[in-house]
């Protein structure tokens, strides 16, 4: 299966559109069974609003055997936010996380080695500098939120279901990825079973789980 799950290049079905929501499903077929040989129905919900962005995911077990799945969200963000300079940004955690994060290996695996980060409390400033060597995974997460925030505004982001959070760019880009995860990449040197793999989910047949995010803009 490819580092970052097969379901971000399958075609989903638009199944109901309104002038500010949208709902997509994506089954199993060919395609995904290739990857995954589970049976299952992925449902995304999406609600605009003036200043706010909720996704709600509905992962349902549609075989007769129990299903690991992970699931993630991957948006992006401008960074520098409404024309301010990048430096002057910073993430603040709802809860006090620890200032550590794994070092990623080659083919996006997770080592046991860890490095420091720059953590004031809640708070993490962005520096171009940050992301120069890879991804900030916090894994195991405590907070359930976080705002994204400038000298002119934030946006704060509100997640129901998720474990991880990652932050990433590229040097000189002009985005910041804010990452809401069930599960990670796989250990340096795994080879189990996928429902063996850390921090995945079991669901029952017939079962579903919903996981939620809420962006929602503050401006001046």
């Amino acid at each position: 299966m490819p580092v970052h799950g097969f379901a971000a290049a399958c075609d989903f079905q638009l199944i109901e559109a309104q002038e500010n929501r949208a709902r997509l499903v994506l089954e199993d077929c060919a395609q995904t069974r290739a990857h995954y040989p589970f049976s299952f129905r992925l449902e995304i919900d999406y609600a605009l609003s003036p200043r706010a962005l909720e996704i709600i995911a509905r992962v349902t077990n549609a075989g007769d055997a129990p299903m690991p799945y992970a699931f993630g969200l991957h948006p992006g963000f401008r960074w520098p936010l409404f024309g301010a300079r990048a430096q002057d940004h910073r993430i603040v955690f709802a809860q006090a996380e620890r200032a550590r994060v794994p070092v990623i290996a080659p083919g996006g695996l997770f080592s046991e080695e860890t490095r420091a980060v720059p953590l004031a409390g809640r708070a993490l400033a962005l520096t171009p500098d940050l992301f120069a060597q890879e991804a900030l995974c916090f894994l195991h997460a405590r907070s359930a939120a976080l705002s994204y925030e400038g000298p002119q505004g934030a946006l704060e982001i509100e997640t129901e279901g998720f474990a991880h959070w990652a932050l990433w760019s590229r040097p000189g880009a002009p985005f910041l990825c804010v990452e809401a995860w069930t599960g990670h990449g796989d250990p340096v040197g795994f080879s189990g079973a996928l429902h063996e793999k850390p921090s995945m989910i079991l669901l029952e047949p017939g079962a579903s789980r919903a996981h939620r995010a809420l962006f929602r803009l503050r401006a001046p």
